[in-house]
């Protein structure tokens, strides 16, 4: 009997190691390539990069999962992870504007790896001026050429970072000015693809949000700030409030010291 054959179905389904550099370039790497070392060594060349590149996301998808890419100004676009260029160890990959069709004006600013899309999974997105949304995942389940609106944003907003939740966390946003809010996802109601959302944390003039990070218990929040200063702290000293408040000093900011340039888990 003769049937319709997708593309997808003559792809192996295996794990690949996925590279993203700083200015933008992507490849896939089957993860046998990557052979088991003893810690302390000094490792294998991941990607070659520019003298002014580096690597800045890497993480491990199915062939068969997607690749979500939400950019600066609120479009998602999305790849499958086969779909990707594979290339040597050594290679700089290709530039990911070229695969989904970015204009020039944007920039990506959050990956979000799919294996499936469910009812039970949600997408939190953060912009700098502190607005935070939350829109069920499946709402991204249905790719277009040219990519779709991920959320309307105010004049002169950007979109900072987008994860993948249960509908059952807590979130932390940080600012550039030291201040960090703790609240729980439930304070957030899931609203439509196109909405705007609501208010995460209130700031002071001219500061903005840096990061978001999805909290997991037992763990510790890595701040540093663009003058290299860091430090670790315990996410129990970051105590829960409701949402859109100022919340509590996270870093104190100083000439020496500088402003906060990044959060992460």
């Amino acid at each position: 009997d003769s049937e319709e054959i997708d593309i997808e179905d003559m792809i192996v389904e295996e794990d690949m190691v996925v590279t993203i550099s700083h200015q933008g370039y992507i490849k896939r790497n089957p993860v046998s390539l990557y052979r088991s070392q003893l810690r302390g060594g000094r490792g294998k060349v991941g990607m070659g990069t520019k003298d002014d590149d580096f690597v800045e996301r890497i993480f491990i998808a199915s062939t068969h999962s997607h690749i979500l890419f939400f950019t600066n100004s609120g479009r998602v676009y999305w790849l499958k992870i086969y779909q990707i260029p594979q290339a040597g160890r050594a290679a700089k990959g290709k530039a990911v504007i070229n695969l989904i069709g970015i204009s020039q004006d944007e920039r990506i600013t959050a990956v979000l790896p799919v294996k499936e899309f469910t009812e039970d999974r949600y997408v939190i997105m953060a912009t700098k001026e502190g607005i935070i949304k939350k829109t069920d995942l499946m709402a991204y389940s249905h790719p277009r050429t040219g990519g779709i609106i991920a959320l309307t944003l105010d004049e002169g907003d950007e979109l900072i970072d987008v994860k993948q939740t249960d509908g059952n966390q807590e979130i932390l946003l940080a600012t550039r000015q030291g201040n960090a809010i703790r609240f729980k996802e439930g304070d957030v109601r899931p609203v439509g693809r196109t909405s705007r959302g609501v208010t995460g944390v209130r700031m002071a003039s001219g500061d903005r949000v840096i990061g978001m990070e999805i909290l997991s218990e037992g763990t510790t929040i890595l701040t540093v700030s663009d003058r290299g200063c860091g430090k670790r702290t315990e996410i129990d000293k970051y105590r829960l409030q409701s949402r859109g408040g100022k919340g509590i000093i996270n870093m104190k900011v100083t000439p020496k010291v500088g402003m906060v340039s990044r959060v992460k888990l």
